[in-house]
């Protein structure tokens, strides 16, 4: 068996890091558009970002359940759970993209740029663009898993990129909880 020139991935990946982004691009477009953006009230907290965080935590889980697959070499599952973390991050991006931009609207002009609600913003969309660079971290793990390239004996790189996304599953509970705290001393 030949196995498929570099150039094949880089297309692969590409292709499939487009459709991942084009996805959480149209699912925060339509969550924008059809949920009612201005009927919260400034400093209300959106439901959302618990949304998107039940999104985050269970694509750990998938994560943790990949690595645990192609540990005991069970490539069909290994795929599997792959595939659903890559679909879980895909909605997070989407869910806490209309989120944010929920977080930025409600803000009153006046605290536009003093306000607790736009330090906390910061950090959150810091943490987002962060995420993104996991997503497609994810996507070349899926490309390359695709081209059984992990096995029982090479999984470093599945390893790296679940360390990766629970470390922003802490990163985000973080945020989250100086979000709390800002929205309560509001």
């Amino acid at each position: 068996m030949v196995p498929e020139p570099r150039s094949a991935y880089a297309l692969q990946f590409f292709l499939l890091a487009a459709v991942v982004l084009a996805a959480a691009a149209s699912l925060s477009y339509v969550l924008t558009e059809t949920l009612f953006v201005s009927k919260l009230k400034p400093h209300q907290f959106s439901a959302a970002f618990i949304v998107s965080t039940g999104l985050l935590i269970a694509g750990s889980a998938c994560m943790f359940r990949a690595v645990e697959s192609v540990r005991r070499e069970r490539q069909r599952p290994f795929r599997r759970w792959l595939e659903l973390a890559l679909t879980m991050g895909t909605c997070f991006v989407g869910v806490q993209t209309y989120a944010l931009t929920c977080l930025m609207r409600q803000q009153p002009p006046e605290e536009a740029s003093t306000g607790a609600a736009a330090f906390v913003a910061v950090f959150a969309v810091l943490h987002g663009m962060h995420f993104v660079v996991a997503l497609l971290f994810l996507c070349y793990v899926t490309i390359q898993a695709l081209a059984d390239r992990y096995d029982h004996e090479y999984f470093w790189g599945v390893t790296i990129c679940a360390w990766f996304w629970h470390a922003l599953g802490i990163v985000w509970l973080a945020i989250l909880v100086v979000m709390l705290i800002a929205r309560v001393y509001n």
